[in-house]
């Protein structure tokens, strides 16, 4: 029995493997595995482990990547923490495939465990371009060190190509994102709110900004200045989620907490709200705001708008109710009016979503069960 070992570190990649994961562990042909680390044994982060345990998943390994640190030298240790923690986990259970999906930089460790270990490594979401976050070498380095790619447009299995991966082992399958779309039953405005706890204004707004690992300070900058933005707005209400575990992200969490505690008539900070949760809210809100890349390929399948904050994001193909903007107070004042502006609103509930329309895990399902490998990580650089 072919023995597939899934890894997540965050409640955002958790989201997206979630059908690929009740798929593997439903089939009697396979032997699933599942270890869990990063933040989802954070209690800053809402514990996300208890979550996924709730889900009916068993975890076979977990460990604690001591992320305390946001500076680079801790982000540093944490990578050599889940270098160890992988090393181990991977020598315990012994998988036939490992399954990596994006860039987080503690998945380099999981990469790395694999190639030393000889354990091939499917990698989904590859081929994809952040260029203002270090996300971007992270995914193209995992790319060269992963056997199978299971990307989301064609246009990133012709750049997986173009990292010198086989054709044929670079499969486009669309974005994993869509499938909780297609699938879950989605929460109605009343139910959000007796749930959330809150009331929905005549505007709302879903709000997410990780750290600009490029430039940290800068980042912080630009979120000071998105805050200044959004709170100029009238009859709004904000639902802000909290940053990724990255460079920088304790300041931004401190601004964030401020603003909120300021403003307790019209905004509510989140931890975690779960997928079910985050896409029902997503859907009832007029934009997604920020720099998160649910904003880029979840909501345009829901015919939500996004505003783009600033450069994480730079370099990944939209659809065209993404509004990109510079992450400065005028730039920013003039996107919100872009975005509430007839013009723009006629055009959303006509959005294609470049992503497609779901059924990405099914195909991946398919193909990590069939594939024939011998020589588990040689392969040929492909010259184009």
């Amino acid at each position: 029995m072919r023995k597939i070992c899934v890894i997540t570190t965050t409640r955002a990649e958790y989201g997206l493997l979630f059908w690929l994961m009740k798929g593997l562990s439903a089939d009697q042909e396979v032997g699933f595995q599942l270890v869990v680390t990063g933040t989802h044994l954070s209690a800053d982060f809402g514990s996300t482990i208890d979550q996924i345990r709730e889900d009916g998943f068993h975890i076979d390994r977990s460990f604690n990547l001591e992320m305390t640190d946001d500076s680079p030298i801790g982000i540093s240790h944490s990578l050599s923490v889940a270098l160890k923690g992988f090393s181990t986990a991977f020598s315990t259970l012994s998988p036939d495939i490992i399954v990596l999906l994006g860039d987080r930089f503690e998945l380099l460790g999981a990469a790395s465990a694999a190639l030393i270990a000889n354990i091939p490594v499917a990698h989904i979401h590859g081929g994809e371009l952040t260029m203002g976050a270090i996300d971007d070498a992270v995914r193209h380095s995992i790319t060269k060190m992963s056997m199978w790619h299971f990307v989301s447009t064609e246009v990133y299995r012709q750049r997986v190509i173009q990292l010198g991966e086989e054709p044929s082992r670079v499969f486009h399958v669309g974005g994993m994102g869509q499938d909780n779309i297609r699938k879950l039953d989605l929460m109605t405005k009343t139910e959000i709110q007796d749930n959330l706890g809150f009331k929905f204004a005549r505007h709302n707004l879903l709000i997410t900004y990780h750290p600009e690992t490029l430039d940290p300070e800068a980042g912080l900058k630009h979120f000071e200045d998105l805050l200044f933005a959004l709170n100029e707005l009238t009859e709004t209400f904000l639902i802000f989620t909290r940053p990724n575990a990255d460079t920088g992200h304790h300041a931004l969490n401190t601004l964030l907490e401020n603003f909120v505690d300021q403003h307790p008539e019209n905004s509510r900070l989140f931890s975690s709200l779960g997928q079910l949760r985050y896409l029902s809210v997503m859907k009832q809100v007029d934009a997604v705001v920020g720099n998160s890349s649910s904003g880029i390929i979840e909501a345009p399948s829901l015919k939500t708008a996004t505003v783009n904050v600033g450069d994480r994001q730079l370099g990944r193909i939209a659809a065209e109710s993404v509004i990109h903007v510079k992450a400065d107070r005028n730039s920013l004042q003039k996107a919100f009016k872009i975005l509430y502006s007839p013009s723009f609103q006629k055009k959303l509930p006509k959005i294609i979503n470049p992503y497609g329309n779901g059924g990405a895990s099914e195909k991946i399902l398919k193909i990590l069960k069939n594939i024939n490998f011998t020589n588990k990580n040689q392969k040929k650089f492909h010259d184009n």
